[in-house]
């Protein structure tokens, strides 16, 4: 069957045209609901990552981990981040390709289906696993909802939205150790991922029963609707060849087949999953029915390596088996083979930064091996984007603002991991506090992000991106550079202290929203997801390699100080050599903060409603 390019599901309008000529009137009818439904479920996934800090060890015990056995509960937090980042690039690309709600639909799945098997795993792989389920589930949510902004918003009027979304992930971070440490005040850890269950699938049904209206018709290509109806507009019946008539035909019929086999097949996976993973005690205690939950050896006590988990694991596969041809065509469309060189360069990176201990060392214990193969998959990623007919970031996609965008979204992240990992360590190292108590120091500047976000989305109606996020960066070097000052006695100083971390989160978070709209202003129409989810790679590849990077020169300095030392055991001098680190960390990030606000000149003066999308705004 032939089919025009207004009824091809998933194809979108040609580069430039949809929201580039849309009257900037406002969004579609029923966007703030939907907006404000996925921001929630952003949140949620926010909140996920620092959710753990106070549980981290009551998590680690609960799957037989001692606590002299810390550095083995690593891959709890790494797993989450790995599945955060090292898939987004792919799913950024799907949400191009088909309805924007059904990818929040899937991450939202994924994400409950994570916090589920982190809550009932009784063994470290399995909590691993989980974990990074919500990971990839929750990070596929940002830039999902940043291109759906894109979608029911007009250009000019996106500032307000993207700033909300900016916050909402924000005020998550803050929000999560405080979450995790309510449900611990009155129940386990397990509790706080069945509240995620809970939390997810009221999100969820949001999305499923919110369906924007779709805007005003594209006066550049005279079509209908924007990326979320693209998948589902009406297709023309298929004409059934044995009949003569219009019908669904054989076709429709295998379809339906295949359709009800799937469901079948899902639901018995999760039923089996589900008594693997809970193991109720009246089945294993039972000399009938008992054998299924039998480990396969002994000696590990696996809840997966059992019958009934081997038996939930064929079931999955041949569920994959049946759904082939639904999902296979689409990753290849994608460029699976492109997404899978990205994600094991960046899971490389993740992995090699994220397992070291800041405080003492730059690479993680497996670091000279994933560090080489990180690179030569960043090799075959670029020779993939060039000879590819359809590459993973099409070509076009990512040009004028979109550039400087990525590169502040990657100074950025430098900035703000420094400020979060030393602020911290300085209060430990200075004040005898523990990890809870130094973590409430960042209060101050962590606040003060979401309330930056929301402020440089609403300044967007009036003055172009540059001129909110370069002022708000070059606020955030001061005050960065400010707390690289900060000696042994500082943290005392209350004032001083809570104007320099309140004027760094302030100006953070007045960047988010331009860079976000710089960036979606000039990304092709056909590309929101795929530059959405490039924005955040920056920021969190930024996170983990400017972290490694600043504490090198952190620990250089560091052992310079105590190589100057008359007396290396004295405890007072490798006090005051280890603050000489901090400063250094600090410093490096406020010059990267000031890099990034020099950039940030480059994402256009005028209001991004005041151009073209053929123009650059500038």
């Amino acid at each position: 069957m032939t089919r025009t390019r207004q009824e091809r599901p998933g194809a979108g309008p040609p580069p430039g045209a949809a929201a580039a000529d849309r009257p900037a009137t406002g969004p579609v009818r029923g966007a703030r609901a939907l907006l404000a439904v996925a921001a929630l479920a952003v949140a949620l996934a926010a909140a996920d990552t620092y959710v753990v800090v106070l549980a981290l060890t009551d998590m680690m015990a609960g799957v037989g981990v001692g606590i002299e056995s810390l550095q083995r509960g690593t891959p709890i937090i790494s797993g989450f981040l790995l599945g955060y980042i090292a898939v987004l690039p792919l799913i950024g690309r799907l949400s191009d390709l088909v309805d924007r709600r059904r990818i929040l639909l899937w991450c939202l799945v994924v994400f409950v289906v994570g916090s589920a098997v982190t809550a009932a795993a009784v063994e470290l792989p399995v909590m691993v696993g989980g974990r990074f389920l919500q990971g990839l589930g929750g990070g596929g949510l940002v830039p999902a909802t940043l291109a759906l902004v894109a979608d029911l918003w007009p250009r000019g009027r996106r500032g307000m939205p993207l700033g909300v979304v900016g916050a909402v992930q924000e005020l998550g971070s803050v929000l999560g150790p405080l979450l995790g440490a309510l449900v611990l005040a009155v129940a386990g850890w397990r509790e706080i991922f069945w509240l995620n269950v809970v939390l997810g699938l009221l999100a969820l049904l949001g999305v499923v029963l919110l369906r924007p209206a779709a805007p005003a018709p594209d006066r550049a290509s005279g079509m209908v609707g924007t990326a979320p109806d693209r998948a589902s507009r009406v297709v023309a019946p298929t004409p059934d060849r044995a009949s003569g008539m219009v019908g669904p035909g054989a076709t429709g019929r295998r379809r339906r087949w295949v359709t009800g086999a799937a469901y079948l097949l899902a639901v018995l996976a999760a039923a089996l999953w589900t008594l693997a993973l809970w193991a109720p005690q009246a089945l294993t205690t039972s000399v009938e029915l008992g054998l299924p939950f039998v480990p396969l050896d002994p000696d590990s006590g696996s809840r997966v390596a059992t019958p009934v988990g081997l038996a939930a694991a064929a079931v999955t596969l041949l569920l994959a088996l049946v759904t082939l041809t639904r999902w296979l065509p689409l990753l290849l469309r994608a460029d699976l083979l492109g997404a899978t060189f990205v994600a094991v360069a960046l899971g490389s990176l993740v992995l090699t930064f994220s397992t070291a201990n800041p405080e003492t060392e730059v690479l993680g214990p497996w670091g000279v091996w994933l560090l080489p193969l990180g690179a030569a998959s960043t090799v075959a990623f670029l020779l993939r984007q060039r000879l590819a007919a359809a590459p993973l970031v099409p070509r076009g996609v990512v040009r004028r603002r979109v550039w400087p965008a990525l590169v502040v979204s990657l100074l950025v992240g430098a900035a703000i991991v420094a400020v979060v990992v030393d602020v911290p360590l300085l209060s430990r190292l200075t004040q005898g506090t523990d990890e809870t108590d130094a973590a409430l120091v960042l209060v101050r500047f962590l606040v003060a992000v979401p309330v930056g976000a929301l402020l440089g989305g609403w300044l967007l109606r009036r003055v172009g991106p540059a001129l909110v996020a370069a002022p708000g960066l070059a606020l955030a070097a001061v005050s960065i550079l400010a707390m690289s000052r900060w000696e042994r006695a500082s943290l005392a100083e209350l004032v001083g202290t809570t104007l320099a971390l309140a004027g760094a989160g302030l100006g953070v978070g007045l960047a988010i929203a331009p860079v976000n709209d710089a960036a979606l202003a000039d990304a092709r129409e056909d590309g929101h997801g795929t530059v959405s989810s490039l924005v955040v790679v920056a920021r969190m590849v930024g996170m983990v390699v400017g972290l490694a990077l600043l504490t090198a020169l952190g620990l250089r300095r560091f052992h310079l100080e105590v190589g100057t030392l008359a007396d290396p055991t004295d405890t007072d001098a490798l006090l005051d050599a280890a603050v000489v680190q901090v400063q250094t960390v600090l410093t490096g990030a406020g010059y990267a903060a000031a890099l990034a606000a020099v950039v940030a000149l480059a994402l256009g003066w005028r209001p991004v409603g005041a151009a073209r999308s053929g123009s650059s705004g500038s």
